[in-house]
């Protein structure tokens, strides 16, 4: 769009930020993992309904515990948060709320804070990030969800199990050594069964509580307001 086209949009439009990352997923995944999940879920939610309108994406994120694979990029928590307000503020000039939808999970903190701030000033912010549940990176759940959305992107022939130990388990090794401490390839979970049919169960979920969710903030029920 231009600035013109921009100016002239009806109605109070919401902007949504598909907010992700660049980093290591595994063998059989590529690094825009997370952002591609993010970006097409914003797209998805968009074309079904009229009051979003979609920023580029932000590719880079908090990913220092994948930083030890190549080719992952990270800015960290400080950066994520900073850029984050800077970007909301900026936005709001034009746009009266703002969505962050989120796809990369180490995300979570800053985004959290960066929320906070930018509510105590006054700004209509919100953030969401679709929770799968499975394993917990690179394994069935995200490999399933690529084989739906962009199979041609998946190394199926490179896919292997990493560990599957639950992650609750995993966090004191993951606090001090990152990923590599605990997976050797980066995995955390099994993608060898992962299926695209899974995927779309998945993906089709996850767009309607975007959905449902935009709707709610938008339009809240008295009980919420309350």
């Amino acid at each position: 769009m231009t600035w013109p086209e921009v100016g002239d949009l009806p109605g109070r439009p919401v902007l949504a930020i598909p907010v992700g990352a660049t980093e290591q997923h595994g063998p059989h995944l590529p690094l825009d993992t997370d952002t591609a999940i993010a970006v097409a879920l914003t797209r998805e939610v968009a074309r079904r309904r009229r009051d979003l309108v979609i920023a580029p994406a932000l590719p880079f994120g908090s990913s220092g515990e994948h930083q030890a694979f190549p080719g992952t990029l990270s800015i960290g928590q400080d950066a994520t948060r900073l850029v984050l307000i800077e970007l909301v503020r900026s936005a709001n000039l034009t746009f009266p709320r703002v969505l962050l939808v989120v796809g990369h999970g180490g995300n979570a903190e800053p985004v959290r804070a960066a929320v906070e701030v930018l509510r105590g000033e006054g700004c209509d912010v919100a953030a969401w990030a679709p929770s799968f549940g499975g394993d917990a990176h690179a394994g069935h759940v995200e490999t399933s969800l690529s084989l739906h959305l962009r199979p041609d992107q998946v190394r199926t022939q490179r896919a292997a199990a990493g560990t599957v130990t639950p992650l609750a388990d995993l966090l004191p090794l993951l606090r001090v050594g990152g990923v590599r401490a605990v997976s050797a390839n980066g995995v955390l979970g099994d993608p060898t069964g992962a299926q695209a049919q899974h995927g779309a169960t998945l993906w089709e979920a996850a767009v309607a509580r975007l959905d449902a969710f935009i709707s709610a903030w938008l339009h809240p029920s008295p009980d919420q307001d309350s």
